[in-house]
């Protein structure tokens, strides 16, 4: 299954049923899960770990060294799970000694072309990021997630569960859980409810949800007044939880 013309270094550990294309590298750091296939002339170097049956399509370049200054050729991973799609000229890095060291990236995950995810990055589960999305540094991107096209995420910028960043969006602040987002720079506009309802959010949580995002958003009030309100008058839920932690764990701002 490995092809006459690829280029793969001994110490590379390569499982079952492991598909390699033509004029493909492999560089001696690298584990690749069974079911996997690298297209050709797929570049996948580096402590690069990958998980069972993901496909690496032509010309994608998996755990290439960080793009920052700080980094000096230390020991760093790219941590990837399962059944992700990496789709061509896509570029996934290693983390840096100054962000922990590692990148992660979970499963069933879909990178089409030419999107990046930089160093120390946290990318989660089912998140999609469209042509040209980019991620910068110490960027995570939570479950569910959909990145449009062109996008780019500020650096220690946090995406919530089951947003929708619209294309061609610049995002600088938090962007909370169940939310839709647009704009240079991108303000939150309003909730992604058809997302909610693919994904079997009952009417109670959705309800919960919206009055939130009310108060938060639409009310007037200061944040930490906001959240005061929601405590007193919104039914709480495990799907509200998500929402108001988020919020008061934001680091950055959120987006308003």
């Amino acid at each position: 299954m490995i092809h006459a013309t690829a280029i793969v270094h001994p110490g590379a550990k390569i499982a079952a049923n492991v598909e390699i294309g033509p004029y493909a590298v492999i560089g001696e750091h690298v584990s690749l899960g069974e079911g996997t296939t690298v297209g050709p002339h797929a570049v996948i170097e580096g402590w690069t770990e990958i998980g069972r049956d993901n496909r690496i399509f032509q010309f994608a370049s998996v755990g290439a060294a960080p793009q920052d200054l700080k980094f000096h050729g230390e020991k760093s991973f790219l941590r990837i799970g399962d059944r992700n799609m990496v789709r061509e000229f896509v570029t996934l890095h290693r983390g840096t000694e100054s962000g922990g060291g590692e990148t992660i990236i979970g499963s069933d995950n879909l990178f089409m072309a030419y999107s990046h995810v930089a160093h120390d990055c946290v990318v989660g589960n089912r998140v999609i990021l469209a042509n040209g999305a980019t991620l910068a540094g110490h960027v995570q991107v939570d479950d569910f997630a959909i990145l449009g096209g062109l996008s780019a995420v500020h650096q220690f910028t946090r995406v919530g569960a089951h947003v929708m960043v619209s294309g061609g969006s610049m995002v600088a602040q938090d962007i909370p859980p169940y939310t839709i987002a647009q704009g240079d720079r991108a303000k939150t506009v309003g909730l992604n409810l058809v997302g909610l309802k693919r994904r079997g959010f009952s009417e109670e949580a959705m309800r919960a949800i919206k009055k939130a995002y009310k108060i938060i958003f639409r009310s007037g009030l200061r944040q930490e007044e906001a959240l005061q309100k929601i405590a007193a008058e919104v039914v709480s839920g495990p799907e509200l939880a998500v929402f108001v932690e988020f919020i008061k764990n934001s680091q950055r701002g959120v987006a308003r």
